[in-house]
């Protein structure tokens, strides 16, 4: 714990923790072994041992009771556990057993109440055997088998019975019935919760004060939460903590009745003495002094478990104890103010925010919301406030999002409740939540947000119209989302509004009259409530989160449909006559065309024709929009017209007729533009005006090309004329070529589509791959031009029609067959030189400066689609799979860009053929360390291809027996490539890449390894047997080898792959099967994938291991009691103050202290070690993951946790993942 958090409340004091209650009731006290005991005067020997640790009244969380010593003892009040001096029958006679109980408790069906009123019975008749029965219900709970009879209940001690019920526990699992997964334990928390609620609630009037029972069990649980043993220690705290939330309970109505009766005792004797009755006061002051009594009864029982358990328990080691005492802490300051509700209780809230543990932290701040949300306690949290504020403010940007959801709900409630608003810099915290990927953070931070809107739109207009309010809503928010400077993410501000302020987002006639009307919005307001506007449209219209916040699949509920399609009606109804007023309004501005454009996707467009009137509409609407196509040269505006060209086109409309009509018409109109300036293209006559009215025409055909089949138009010998003139011209007009570059491959596109549907005559099928094959030419020509528009433009191209006329499109179309083209070597060779010259390299971002992060962006968007596309081309089979070796060497170097691309092909070509795609991995690391050589050699070179294997070999997965094969053929490749003999030079030159191999080594198989190890000296000359490289590889396979080697079959056969009999026994008829070829993979020639694996691998991995666990010591670090050591726990917690310290016991001591017992002692503690939770297994799979279970100390949200921007494109690690940061 960070001492920062409680130097603000130095001044508190701290004397709760100073000694526990119980510190003197856990020291062996002999009971009185009298069978039949002589009647002693009654006594409360532990109230009296509490109070003479605790003398101050303010070292409590609540107020302490009075001396007892004042108070006059009832007769029949005692704390003994000595046998009463009747008869006392048997446990199995009382009816109810501790099974019963815990049958009852883990069902989780049975009727808790009649469960605890057999209990009481059984307990009336007998509290020893009772209290017996409720003793083994909790070791049975605990998950422990051992049983507490009789005779251990009479002779020992609480101390001595836990000790020799942990020697009895030697579970050979470490779950226990709290933890342990399964339906079966899915509901045991819960009933054992309720049931100690309503043991509680049945005791409240009678049992509570026998001062035996209570009393007893909470010196066990007391106890027992001081074990070493996690589940004596978790259980023990869960139920302690339980009785004392019930006991709260039971206490605030004491209190209650004690008011009320003092209130009727105070009013009677203020009457005279004639209007008195004598018995009617007598009988009001002893009530009152019963009352009195149990409140002091009550709050000796929650001072001591407050003090004993929680105070302890609270740093635990476990983050579910933890957790468990912070839940119920927030219960007890909600349900008992005036006790509890102090800086004193407060101050373990405020610490526990730091908590290393996100449960913790969780559990935290969920019991301050439960305070915030009672205006009367606003008061008493002012310090608190004041004190932690910075810290919660901190918590947004927990690296939990679920603990940063809490926490922006508890500021929002602290915003509704103080009197003063957070400041403005505080606010700024929460405010770019709202772009947040996950979903219920945004959510959150967007109510926060509202709230303060919708506050300064309450305190600058004073008018109720609903209207005015939300115009001047929108304004507000219009600011906010302006000054964000987020402008590019308007869907995630209106997703994060959504749920708050749906209403206000609804508003179409709102938005719609600030927009054609005078209101006096500037002209970057208009655009961001225009795209605020399509936003809430979509919104609407969908029902679904934008992209980057869907999680997973949601199927709407009927009731949301129903919303979802009033909404839809509402939009069409309200847009069809609005849309062409805004239209027409902002015509001539490319980027609000590109957002209205949009609207109509929305729509519900059978509307259009539903109904006479609205079909002019329609006719308007289509009229616009090739105007539009007509002025704008925009890509986006010509974009957004394509895809409502496509849309409206779409034979699922009736009026999809007219649409066909109107948009061929535009097409002649365009088709006809330009050819008329062809000719004198063709001729280098066109002036510059002929040249660009010309690019126009063309790019707006390949706008609509990508809607609208375009081969009735016939323009794909047109353009491949203009493109063949202008290249050898050496004319490049970059808008000009790449435009007829697009038309004539959308001509191909779709010419193939066309074929699909209507299979042409073979003839024609050919004349169409003979033009696939010169449009290919005319691009590769393009690849090495000096103009990156065009060269981009081409490569793109390329890929999509090599795919598109890959063998794989008419795999299931014989007739098609004639339509495949496959590159030309020259051709792979260029689009291979293209991806080493300008995807993997970095020349064209040094030229951009720091602040042209867009540029950036979009360069790096760019060089993604290519990569990707020519990824696809190796993945479909269009390129041989050798050619992912221009890929597979640049996973280190360019992981942060392409990472996600390279991996998802290494993965997918695993899929298609694993042998070749091993074979391509090792061949990868082949030419680099080639041209290692032949450039020079450089140690930073060889560590960089080192680092590329190892991240190579991590992309074999975790299955060993699958990947088996596919390593084996790598090592064999990387092998002969070591000692492959050059015609002239020195002797194996390649001999270092050994090492690179042996990167690879820890994924193999023992029995791989030694066959390896004996290829390897049959390759090797004798003398390169000691050089360093060879020395090297040999020790990563002999460390395999011997990783692995059983003790027992040292003197066994040589080879690694023979097994026990035993195991043999488990073979599958597959396996015996295969069992013939299962003693070396090296033998054949060449490695087939279509070889059943060998069965015998599995139980060489699984077996060995789990004996190896078997034998290691565990003996271990105890986490019983403090996470923390003496000195932290004293500087941190008690500033000094003398606490209860618990020292861990040390690893390295363990066996000296077992050497000197007896033998029978030596088990039953290796038992007792076996069951805490920092066994060799469990400290193990900790050491591996890199975790361990965290101290109590300071948490730092991650300064990497700050909120996501959601992306478009799925990439686990790029760049565009910090340019938001």
């Amino acid at each position: 714990m960070e001492t920062g958090s409680s130097e603000s409340l130095e001044e508190l004091d701290l004397s709760s923790e100073s000694g526990s209650i119980y510190e003197s009731q856990t020291k062996a006290r002999k009971r009185s072994k009298q069978s039949l005991p002589a009647p002693q005067p009654p006594k409360r020997p532990r109230r009296n041992a509490a109070l003479r640790v605790t003398s101050s009244t303010s070292s409590s969380p609540i107020p302490d009771p009075p001396d007892p010593s004042q108070q006059q003892p009832s007769p029949s009040q005692g704390t003994s556990r000595k046998l009463s001096s009747g008869r006392v029958t048997s446990e199995e006679s009382q009816g109810i057993s501790a099974k019963d109980i815990y049958d009852a408790v883990c069902s989780g069906k049975s009727a808790m109440v009649t469960v605890v009123e057999e209990w009481l019975c059984s307990y009336k008749q007998s509290r020893e055997e009772g209290l017996l029965v409720l003793i083994n219900f909790i070791v049975q709970s605990c998950g422990c088998k051992g049983v507490v009879s009789r005779e251990m209940y009479d002779s020992m001690e609480n101390a001595e019975i836990i000790s020799t019920l942990t020697k009895e526990f030697n579970e050979d699992s470490v779950n226990y019935p709290l933890i342990t997964p399964g339906p079966q334990f899915k509901r045991f928390k819960a009933g054992l919760c309720e049931f100690v609620r309503i043991l509680v609630h049945s005791c409240r009037n009678s049992l509570v004060y026998d001062e035996f029972l209570f009393p007893s069990l909470l010196a066990l649980l007391t106890g027992l939460s001081d074990s070493q043993v996690r589940a004596f220690r978790h259980t023990s705290t869960l139920l302690a903590m339980k009785l004392m939330t019930g006991l709260v309970d039971v206490a605030v109505a004491v209190s209650v009745q004690l008011q009320t009766t003092q209130r009727q005792c105070d009013i009677e004797n203020s009457k005279s003495p004639r209007d008195q009755g004598s018995d009617r006061l007598e009988e009001l002051k002893t009530a009152v002094r019963e009352l009195q009594e149990n409140r002091e009864e009550l709050s000796f029982m929650m001072n001591a478990t407050f003090r004993g358990v929680f105070v302890h328990r609270y740093r635990d080691r476990l983050a579910d104890i933890r957790a468990a005492c912070i839940e119920e802490l927030g219960l007890w300051l909600k349900t008992d103010p005036d006790n509890f509700l102090n800086d004193r209780c407060l101050k373990y809230l405020g610490w526990t925010l730091h908590d290393k543990q996100s449960p913790v932290r969780l559990q935290c701040v969920r019991a301050l919301q439960g305070l915030y949300q009672e205006k009367e306690f606003i008061g008493r949290l002012e310090l608190f406030t004041s004190r932690f504020k910075e810290r919660i403010l901190s918590m947004v940007l927990d690296k939990d999002p679920d603990v940063a959801v809490e926490v922006v709900n508890l500021l929002l409630m602290i915003q509704h409740s103080t009197e003063d608003d957070l400041m403005e810099e505080e606010s700024g915290h929460i405010y770019p939540l709202v772009y947040a990927s996950h979903r219920g953070l945004a959510s959150a931070a967007g109510a926060f947000l509202c709230h303060k809107l919708k506050r300064v739109v309450t305190t600058q207009s004073q008018d109720d119209d609903d209207k005015s309010n939300n115009a001047a809503f929108f304004q507000i928010l219009i600011s906010f989302y302006i000054q964000s400077e987020f402008h590019e993410h308007g869907a995630y501000l209106v997703d994060s509004l959504w749920t708050v302020a749906g209403s206000e987002l609804r508003d179409w006639d709102t938005m719609t009259t600030l927009l054609l009307q005078d209101s006096g919005l500037m002209y970057e307001e208009e655009g961001a409530l225009l795209e605020i506007m399509i936003c809430a449209i979509r919104q609407a219209a969908e029902a679904t989160p934008p992209a980057g916040r869907s999680q997973g699949k949601k199927v709407l509920s009927m009731k949301l449909k129903k919303i979802q399609e009033q909404d839809r009606t509402r939009i069409t109804t309200h847009f069809i006559p609005v849309l062409p007023q805004l239209l027409s309004k902002y015509s001539a501005d490319a980027e609000k065309m590109s957002l209205l454009l949009r609207a109509p996707l929305y729509f519900d467009l059978d509307m259009y024709s539903s109904t006479q009137w609205l079909e002019k509409h329609l006719d308007l609407l289509l009229s616009q929009i090739c105007t539009i196509v007509k002025k704008h040269t925009d890509a986006a505006v010509l974009q957004a017209c394509a895809l409502l060209v496509s849309t409206l086109c779409s034979e699922s409309h009736t009026f999809s007729s007219r649409a066909h009509l109107v948009f061929s018409q535009l097409m002649d109109e365009l088709t006809e533009c330009f050819n008329s300036y062809l000719s004198d293209l063709l001729q280098g006559a066109a002036d510059e005006d002929g040249v660009y009215n010309a690019a126009s025409a063309l790019k707006r055909i390949a706008a609509l090309c990508s809607a609208k089949d375009p081969t009735r138009w016939e323009l794909l010998d047109s353009c491949m004329e203009l493109l063949k003139n202008r290249i050898e011209s050496l004319d490049f007009d970059t808008e000009l070529l790449v435009a007829a570059l697009k038309c004539a491959a959308f001509h191909l596109m779709w010419a193939k589509l066309n074929a699909v549907n209507l299979n042409p005559a073979e003839v024609d099928l050919t004349h169409l791959r003979k033009k696939v094959r010169l449009f290919c030419r005319v691009c590769q020509t393009c690849l090495s031009l000096d103009q990156t528009e065009i060269r981009d433009q081409a490569f793109e191209l390329l890929c999509d029609l090599l795919l598109l006329y890959g063998a794989v499109s008419v795999r299931g179309e014989p007739v098609l067959r004639a339509l495949v083209h496959l590159p030309s070597d020259s051709l792979r060779a260029e689009l291979a030189s293209f991806l080493l010259d300008y995807v993997f390299n970095d020349s064209e971002n040094i030229d951009l400066d720091d602040e042209d992060l867009e540029k950036k962006v979009a360069l790096l968007q760019k060089k993604r689609n290519q990569l990707g596309g020519y990824c696809k081309l190796v993945l479909y089979g269009v390129l041989d799979l050798s050619a992912a070796t221009n890929v597979f060497k640049h996973y280190s170097k360019y992981f942060k860009d392409f990472g996600d691309i390279i991996k998802e092909t290494v993965s997918k070509s695993k899929l298609i053929n694993p042998i070749q795609s091993a074979k391509i991995v090792c061949l990868s690391l082949q030419q680099l360390f080639s041209e290692m050589l032949t450039e020079g050699h450089d140690q930073q070179d060889f560590t960089e291809i080192r680092e590329l294997a190892r991240k190579l070999a991590m992309s074999f997965g975790v299955d060993l027996r699958r990947s088996r094969k596919q390593l084996v053929a790598l090592h064999l490749d990387g092998i002969r490539f070591a000692f492959r003999v050059p015609q002239e030079g020195e002797e194996c030159p390649n001999v270092a890449f050994l090492e690179i191999l042996s990167e690879f080594s820890f994924k193999l198989l023992p029995q791989d390894c030694a066959q390896l190890a004996q290829f390897l000296k049959s390759e090797c000359p004798s003398a390169a047997l000691s050089w360093p490289s060879v020395k090297l590889y040999r020790r990563s396979l002999e460390s395999r080898t011997s990783k692995y080697k059983d003790p027992d079959e040292e003197s066994k056969a040589d080879s690694s792959l023979h097994t026990p009999v035993t195991k043999r026994k488990r073979i599958t008829a597959q396996g015996s099967a295969s069992s013939t070829a299962r003693g070396s993979l090296l033998e054949s020639s060449s490695i087939q994938s279509h070889l059943h694996t060998p069965a015998l691998t599995s139980t060489v991995l699984k077996h060995r291991p789990k004996r190896a666990t078997a034998k290691k010591p565990t003996a271990t670090v105890s986490d019983s009691g403090s996470v923390l050591t003496e000195l932290e726990s004293e500087d941190e917690f008690s500033c000094g103050s003398n606490m209860r310290k618990v020292k861990p016991a040390k690893r390295g001591k363990a066996s000296s202290v077992q050497t000197s017992t007896q033998q029978e002692d030596l088990d039953s503690h290796l038992n007792l070690l076996s069951l805490i939770e920092d066994d060799i297994s469990k400290r193990a799979g900790s050491d591996i993951s890199g975790e361990e279970e965290p101290e109590i100390e300071d948490y730092e949200s991650d300064k990497g946790s700050e909120f996501t921007l959601p992306s478009t494109r799925h990439t686990s690690a790029s760049i565009l993942d910090q340019l938001f940061d």
